[in-house]
């Protein structure tokens, strides 16, 4: 049950990140899609963190961000228990460790830089006009960030799901 979700997580990453871009939002919402949620608030506070946040490239890739938004969705401490006396955090702080490593043995590293590299051949700065063309001429939209996208979301709802049957 938890592939078939996670294979569908992937092809909802995938189609969002083609038609709408945004990873951590594509990711987030392909997640949320197929196990059903409906979290605005927690989307629209992921609009932000695509592209290693800001599109800057130097920080975590957006997908991976997305995906640790959604673990902290389902396993999170919520404010009205801040003070956390069973230690939810830490769980959450095992969880998403567990999915940055997988995702990191797929990809080789969770920089979205490096990954853009490893991809494409090269880094962008995706609010410079002359890159965002060669990013999109290199399959940036088309099928390289896609499948990054949707290789978190899979991970990401197979490792939720697995965690949620315990």
């Amino acid at each position: 049950m938890g592939k078939d979700k996670g294979e569908k997580a992937y092809e909802l990453a995938f189609k969002y990140e083609v038609e709408y871009g945004g990873c951590a939002q594509t990711t987030l919402a392909a997640i949320f899609d197929v196990l059903k949620v409906d979290a605005e608030d927690a989307f629209k506070s992921a609009t932000g963190l695509g592209g290693g946040i800001g599109v800057l490239g130097d920080g975590t890739c957006g997908a991976v961000v997305g995906g640790v938004m959604a673990i902290g969705y389902f396993f999170g401490r919520d404010k009205r228990n801040f003070a956390d006396p069973e230690r939810k955090r830490f769980e959450v702080y095992r969880l998403a460790r567990e999915f940055y490593l997988a995702f990191k043995e797929k990809l080789g590293t969770a920089r979205c830089h490096d990954i853009q590299r490893k991809l494409m051949g090269r880094t962008f700065d995706l609010l410079d006009p002359k890159d965002w063309e060669e990013f999109l001429k290199l399959g940036g939209h088309t099928d390289k960030c896609p499948s990054v996208t949707g290789t978190a979301a899979k991970l990401a709802v197979e490792l939720i799901l697995q965690n949620l049957e315990r």
